[in-house]
């Protein structure tokens, strides 16, 4: 070889290793992401809200009558059936206008008595009158009897006759009167029967706020009255929790739930949706700018609760849907682009400008074009990532259902977060995880 052929061998040498350390220099570094496989599970659709528990039946016992509280025969804790006493507030005041009240009937009553009496011997009277009247118009016509006479014995007969209608008259307000007597009488009883208070439902005296000798005071329209003492039916336990506005429209009647209460820990309660508000909590002052809107939900619990008590603290987790055997994708994977469609809705491929400094905007629409934002996630397709568009169903704990877009067995970019959020469609990865499926 020829000292000129040696030479002209070196610079082609040297000029492919010149266009090698370019390119090389040029290459885009690869990104390091874990990926998971798509593939095929149970999904339930979740709603969770914390609230309290409560009984489905709780009565607040309150004074119907002022006075001293002089017998008390329950315990805050105690277990106690319908109809037991619990407690007695002093009668004497109204025993008395009890026996009043019977007096003044029984003197109506004895009015009455006299009162018909008086009718008939006014009814008496007035036949006799009759009888003279009538002899007295037989005399007259024989011309034995003075004209006098037979007026006389006309206005008799009229007095007479009066005289019956005021007695009749004073019988009829009589027996009104024994009806209000009787009414007023019924009332004194009724109140009297008021001072001793029995229970109205089985349940448990949850709470007590009275003590032997203090005095029961009767509510008025601004001023309520003292509530004596609670009692719960805990044969029934509801919880009312406060669902977001947002998670609202997923509740319905009957859905399933599952219960922890904070008192019981390492236990979960069985429970269905029992009620949905149809109107938001209300709230005033300055909380009511401050708090966001939420619902009133029931869920009854269909399991017993053993030492529960009102007023627990709980959570409750409402599943609103189920899936079964669907695909689903990782919820870490899914991202949000924006990229531009034509006037079809087709989306039109972008040039991937050079460097990487996070997802690059799209260009300018062209005519018939328009910008829009697509949910999706990127795929990794041979060494790099491919943003795919995905429409998503319900959502479980961990991972979307799969509606349209991709394909069981499909390896989709789970993270790190900062590298999901900054790929952009064409960046080459390398993947640091064993694809697997969780």
């Amino acid at each position: 070889m020829t000292r000129k052929r040696i030479l002209i061998a070196l610079l082609i040498v040297a000029a492919l290793a010149v266009v090698a350390w370019a390119n090389f220099g040029r290459r885009e570094p690869a990104v390091q992401v874990t990926t998971e496989r798509v593939g095929r599970r149970n999904l339930e659709a979740i709603v969770s809200a914390s609230g309290k528990v409560q009984p489905a039946r709780s009565v607040d016992i309150s004074a119907e009558t002022m006075g001293r509280i002089v017998s008390l025969s329950v315990v805050e804790g105690q277990q106690i059936k319908a109809g037991d006493p619990l407690l007695e507030i002093d009668p004497r005041t109204l025993e008395t206008t009890v026996r009043t009240r019977e007096a003044m009937l029984e003197a109506a009553r004895v009015q009455l008595a006299q009162s018909r009496i008086q009718v008939e011997n006014s009814r008496i009277a007035l036949q006799q009158a009759l009888d003279a009247l009538k002899r007295a118009e037989g005399l007259w016509e024989a011309g034995l009897l003075a004209r006098e006479q037979l007026e006389t014995a006309q206005n008799t007969a009229k007095m007479r006759e009066t005289d019956l209608r005021v007695a009749e008259q004073s019988v009829a307000a009589q027996e009104q009167r024994i009806r209000q007597e009787e009414a007023s009488l019924e009332s004194a009883r009724h109140d009297l029967s008021k001072v001793r208070m029995v229970s109205p439902i089985d349940g448990i005296v949850t709470r007590l706020n009275v003590e032997l000798g203090e005095t029961a005071v009767v509510g008025t329209m601004n001023n309520p009255g003292t509530v004596l003492l609670s009692i719960a039916d805990m044969s029934v336990i509801e919880t009312e929790i406060e669902v977001d506005e947002t998670d609202i429209p997923f509740i319905r009647i009957g859905q399933p739930a599952r219960i922890t209460i904070d008192a019981l820990p390492n236990q979960t309660f069985r429970g269905r949706v029992t009620e949905v508000g149809n109107s938001p909590i209300q709230t005033t002052g300055q909380a009511q700018t401050q708090r966001a809107t939420n619902f009133m939900v029931v869920v009854t619990l269909e399991d017993e609760v053993p030492d529960v008590r009102p007023g627990f603290t709980c959570t409750a987790e409402i599943t609103t849907a189920t899936r079964a055997d669907v695909l689903a994708v990782p919820i870490q994977a899914m991202t949000v682009r924006e990229l531009i469609v034509d006037a079809e809705g087709n989306i039109v491929p972008m040039p991937r400008p050079e460097g990487r400094r996070g997802p690059a905007a799209p260009p300018e629409p062209g005519p018939g074009q328009s910008r829009r934002e697509f949910e999706g996630v990127f795929v990794v397709r041979e060494g790099r990532a491919v943003f795919v568009p995905v429409s998503t169903g319900i959502a479980g704990e961990r991972h979307f259902e799969v509606l349209s877009g991709l394909e069981e067995g499909d390896e989709v970019i789970t993270g790190p977060f900062a590298s999901v959020r900054e790929l952009r469609d064409g960046d080459p990865v390398t993947v640091t995880a064993s694809p697997i499926v969780r």
